[in-house]
């Protein structure tokens, strides 16, 4: 049995979305001392819609499939979608993670999150701070796992 799925070498092999946006809405890096995998996300959003969104992996096939798969799952959705996509949605899009590599959904999941929080903080859109339970007040969207 492959210990990464076809997918997950697929979006490794040839990720979507690899870059960044100079002009982004809302910017999120996360990283994670462990592994040492940094991602970063950014989005643009156009009428409440993530008009596009991009990003950049420091790390290993999973983290950069993870990456690749999450900005799939959100480009075009609106943000309240966006803020709902899980590890376990990525994870799932991707047909398995082994088990030591499922924190690289988790940042990928933090990224957008962040990516989000970003816009919102930057257009002074109010939210619920629950909304954002990984990141503090004083923390702009350099979370650790």
């Amino acid at each position: 049995m492959a210990l990464y799925s076809e997918k997950v070498m697929d979006h490794f092999r040839n990720p979507r979305n690899v870059g960044t946006l100079d002009d982004a809405d809302g910017v999120g890096e996360v990283g994670n001392a462990r592994c040492g995998d940094i991602m970063k996300i950014y989005i643009k959003v156009k009428d409440g819609i993530i008009a596009d969104v991009k990003f950049n992996t420091f790390g290993c096939g999973s983290a950069i499939a993870s990456s690749s798969m999450a900005t799939e799952m959100i480009k075009g959705k609106p943000i309240t979608e966006a803020l709902e996509l899980t590890n376990k949605a990525v994870v799932e899009a991707l047909e398995g993670l082994p088990a030591h590599k499922l924190h690289c959904s988790v940042l990928a999941e933090q990224a957008i999150r962040a990516a989000i929080k970003d816009y919102y903080d930057r257009n002074g859109i109010a939210y619920d701070k629950d909304m954002f339970p990984d990141f503090d007040e004083d923390d702009h969207g350099e979370g650790e796992e």
